[in-house]
């Protein structure tokens, strides 16, 4: 995740999946830390912000401050 533009469009859904594979990305470094096997230890500091950021655009949804713009085109 480059910017926190690329979360604002997106759907209360969407967050969360991105947030399941953001706590997933968490653990597998803290594993390879761990074991001392990570290439790139800062890693670690952007994926918490990244976590951090997503909890607050669901927030957002929750609060009704952030519109969800994508629809199902059904």
């Amino acid at each position: 995740m480059k910017n926190k533009i690329d979360l604002k469009g997106l759907t209360v859904d969407e967050l969360k999946d991105k947030l399941a594979d953001a706590f997933e990305e968490r653990d597998n470094l803290q594993i390879q830390k761990a074991t001392h096997q990570i290439s790139n230890p800062l890693r670690i500091r952007e994926v918490r912000r990244e976590i951090a950021r997503l909890y607050t655009y669901l927030r957002k949804h929750e609060l009704g401050i952030a519109v969800e713009t994508k629809k199902d085109e059904s």
